[in-house]
């Protein structure tokens, strides 16, 4: 087997699916089920059940798949230290960010970086910090950005620090909170974060919201927050471009410090060798606030 068709079996095994298979390796999927049938009879064995509904690993094609993701990472290991060997910077550099980061804060970042090492292939995924930080425990990724304290072993980098604000159109205070009849609108979270919210409020009111909104994006949020909808609760870094329009008043808590959510970057041992790695960390110094 060649390294083509280890990145076929790969694909295949993850999506379970023909179709989008076929569409993630721009093959149609003719061809693509004849790779497939190929490859089988080269094994003299099934790697995979076909059915209505889709495809499932046969135990045979869970061996020969693991091997495949195997040879894929020694075959990409290999390629990066042969770039190391002339000087450059390049292979792959994997990344996991917190949505809300990636939106924000990551873009300059990215553009940065790309510029100065074009020889690196940039993989982007987002998502919440809880399946970051599931996903850095196996592996996944060479570089995590999480929101909270991260509980890692290996490497970790403090890079900022936001605070938290209520934002309403017509709120001129917290106290404002006990007479509203208005909606608190709140974004699918983390369940720390989440969890972070609801003790302020219960340790300010001893009680939780009447009327609540749940949406499933922050930026879906901040817009029926800004349009007078209800009020919302956002963190520093979503605000930025928001006029006076909108009220921001900062929370605080008991001790009348400022309620604050900490973002970090997380990176394993064994990622940290890579030049790659290094350099990104390095660029992310220069946008710490």
């Amino acid at each position: 087997m060649n390294i083509t068709e280890y990145e076929m079996l790969v694909v295949l095994a993850e999506e379970l699916n023909m179709r989008k298979a076929a569409m993630r390796l721009y093959v149609t999927q003719s061809a693509l089920s004849q790779r497939l049938q190929t490859i089988e009879n080269s094994w003299n064995t099934k790697i995979f059940f076909r059915s209505q509904r889709g495809l499932m690993l046969t135990p045979a094609g869970e061996k020969i798949v693991q091997l495949a993701k195997e040879m894929l990472t020694k075959t990409k290991r290999v390629k990066e230290e042969i770039g190391q060997m002339y000087g450059e910077i390049s292979g792959t550099l994997t990344l996991a960010v917190a949505s809300i980061i990636a939106q924000h804060w990551l873009p300059p970042i990215l553009k940065r970086f790309t510029e100065l090492y074009p020889n690196v292939k940039v993989s982007l995924t987002t998502g919440w910090t809880s399946e970051i930080m599931a996903s850095m425990y196996e592996n996944n990724f060479h570089v995590g950005i999480v929101r909270g304290k991260p509980n890692w072993s290996g490497i970790t980098h403090h890079l900022f620090t936001d605070r938290l604000f209520l934002v309403d159109q017509e709120m001129e205070s917290i106290e404002d909170l006990c007479s509203t009849n208005r909606p608190f609108i709140q974004f699918k979270s983390d369940s720390t974060y989440s969890l972070h919210i609801q003790q302020w409020w219960y340790e300010r009111f001893h009680t939780l919201p009447e009327r609540t909104v749940i949406v499933d994006q922050i930026e879906t949020c901040k817009q029926l927050a800004y349009h007078g909808i209800g009020y919302a609760i956002l963190p520093e870094i979503a605000l930025y471009h928001l006029d006076d329009k909108i009220k921001k008043i900062p929370l605080r808590d008991k001790n009348g410090q400022f309620m604050t959510r900490d973002t970090w970057l997380i990176i394993s041992e064994t990622a940290w060798q890579l030049p790659q790695v290094q350099a990104f960390q390095k660029i992310t110094k220069d946008f710490i606030r």
